[in-house]
């Protein structure tokens, strides 16, 4: 039998803990490589080239009808990608192919006409939430700058004097140049933004003030002023009140309306989303008793302000993206809502879209006072974005009154319109 002292018992003890530790250290290096160690990409993306949404649509292109589902015609399709597409691809790589601008346009067109999460367009495209999280902005600039020409204010009296004669033809509203609203899009709480984008109906928010003429085209859009701003302050911040401020504008003189002697100016009309003014006027506030000159102005001033109603419609109507709170930044949210603005424009001025895009019945009509609503007003339930501004009231000048009362004087005389009195 072999005896061993405590000294070399202590010593193989020794020698055993140091290399149990080796060992365990040796066990923990190899699984921390096991889970380091990541998929190129995932198995649900690797079919992409076989069955995504791109596919989807290509299919579509072969039905008999020649529909494109994608607000907009194939040809118009086409269009806008030959003008972007140098700008959004990208390089294929020794690893991998780049995601076509095809596929990219298509993505961002798809995610701004249904509203839908990347999540679920990850499912559909087999592209990667957080790609597509890149894709839509970088698509939405590039589609911004060539769709820029697309909504000009009128630069001289002639152009202005031929909306002024839209909107009293169709509208019976003299001097009207335009028809403006502002509307809440609502968006998640931005990085460390404290109240700045907090509103007064406490949700976050940034907003759209648009300027439409009397055949539902945008001539001014501005979209990124924070909520928590009044409606005049939203409106100061315009390069559109600048213009007027400083008479950029080159719009006619004042002139008297036909029959009557204080001359007036051309105006943009509205309800309640900015204060009364000499370039703005909005209804007189409470009620009136039937037939009164109030009423009747208030009246005549509601059917020309429905333009900018109807448009507002069919744009949550179509880009269904605008019907929800958007969970993206400030900065990402505008460039979508004016992506947005600039292709109602385009699709309503295409030979190949406007049938589609806005068919007729889409907005309200009208025959001899008589309003018909348009196809949009049935698809206007659960909005949680495009809300109202919150109007503040503010003493008008002596100014716009008179203009107003002219005006109001004007519509119960010369510029009677033999059904009024039926609706007012």
């Amino acid at each position: 039998m072999v005896k061993m002292n405590g000294e070399t018992l202590m010593t193989d003890a020794a020698g055993f803990v140091v290399m149990s530790g080796a060992y365990l250290q040796l066990l923990k290096k190899k699984s921390r490589r096991r889970s380091r160690r990541r998929w190129w990409m995932v198995s649900l993306n690797q079919s992409r080239e076989r069955y995504s949404g791109i596919h989807m649509m290509a299919d579509l292109l072969k039905e008999p009808s020649g529909r494109f589902e994608n607000r907009m015609s194939f040809e118009d399709f086409e269009e806008l990608l030959q003008k972007i597409e140098p700008v959004i691809s990208k390089k294929d790589t020794r690893w991998r192919k780049a995601i076509p601008g095809k596929e990219r346009l298509a993505l961002t067109l798809r995610f701004l006409a249904s509203g839908d999460s990347f999540k679920s367009l990850h499912y559909l495209f087999k592209i990667s939430a957080q790609l597509i999280s890149s894709i839509v902005p970088e698509v939405c600039s590039a589609l911004i700058k060539v769709l820029s020409n697309v909504i000009q204010i009128p630069s001289n009296e002639s152009e202005w004097k031929n909306i002024a004669k839209q909107f009293e033809n169709i509208w019976n509203f003299p001097h009207c140049i335009g028809s403006m609203d502002g509307k809440h899009i609502t968006i998640q709480a931005p990085i460390n933004s404290g109240s700045e984008f907090y509103n007064y109906k406490q949700y976050f928010s940034v907003v759209l003030m648009a300027l439409v003429d009397a055949d539902y085209n945008f001539i001014f859009a501005d979209c990124g002023c924070q909520g928590r701003l009044s409606d005049g302050a939203v409106f100061r911040n315009t390069e559109l009140f600048k213009n007027i401020e400083n008479n950029g504008l080159h719009c006619p003189s004042d002139e008297p309306l036909p029959g009557r002697n204080i001359p007036i100016p051309d105006l943009f009309v509205d309800d309640d989303a900015f204060g009364l003014c000499k370039q703005i006027m909005k209804p007189y506030p409470g009620l009136h008793e039937k037939g009164s000159k109030e009423r009747t102005f208030n009246y005549r001033l509601s059917r020309a302000r429905r333009v900018v109603e109807n448009v507002f419609g069919i744009m949550a109507s179509t880009f269904r993206v605008l019907r929800k709170p958007m969970l993206l930044q400030p900065e990402k949210v505008s460039l979508i809502v004016m992506t947005c603005v600039l292709l109602h424009n385009f699709l309503r001025k295409s030979r190949s879209s406007r049938s589609n895009y806005s068919p007729p019945g889409t907005f309200d009509s009208e025959e001899d006072g008589n309003i018909t609503p348009g196809a949009w007003r049935q698809n206007q339930d659960n909005m949680s974005s495009l809300l109202p501004l919150r109007n503040i009231p503010r003493k008008p000048s002596m100014e716009a009154r008179t203009i107003r009362n002219e005006l109001a004087e004007y519509f119960m005389s010369n510029g009677r319109v033999s059904w009024q009195d039926i609706y007012c």
